[in-house]
């Protein structure tokens, strides 16, 4: 007989921030997560391209930061919108 896994009964979110090294405000985001221990995916546009124009197809902009969880699309700084989605 096969054994199957017991899934968690929390579930882990799935984050990417969107971000460039010199932005202030994609800095607190990544602050506020890390506070949380909630674990992200640092996306660079500064520097990667095509993660900026994935980020611009999710949000339909190019400021920063955008954060992605669970397909939940927040753009700067939101800290109660980051709270929201993440069920803190």
């Amino acid at each position: 007989m096969a054994k199957t896994k017991k899934a968690k009964s929390k579930k882990t979110p799935l984050v990417k921030v969107y971000s460039t090294v010199t932005c202030p405000w994609c800095m607190k985001t990544k602050e506020f997560l890390k506070a949380n221990n909630v674990k992200y995916e640092d996306i660079n546009v500064g520097t990667d391209e095509k993660a900026r124009n994935e980020m611009f197809e999710k949000s339909g902009q190019f400021g920063v930061p955008v954060t992605d969880i669970n397909g939940t699309i927040i753009v700067g700084y939101d800290k109660e919108a980051l709270k929201k989605a993440l069920k803190l």
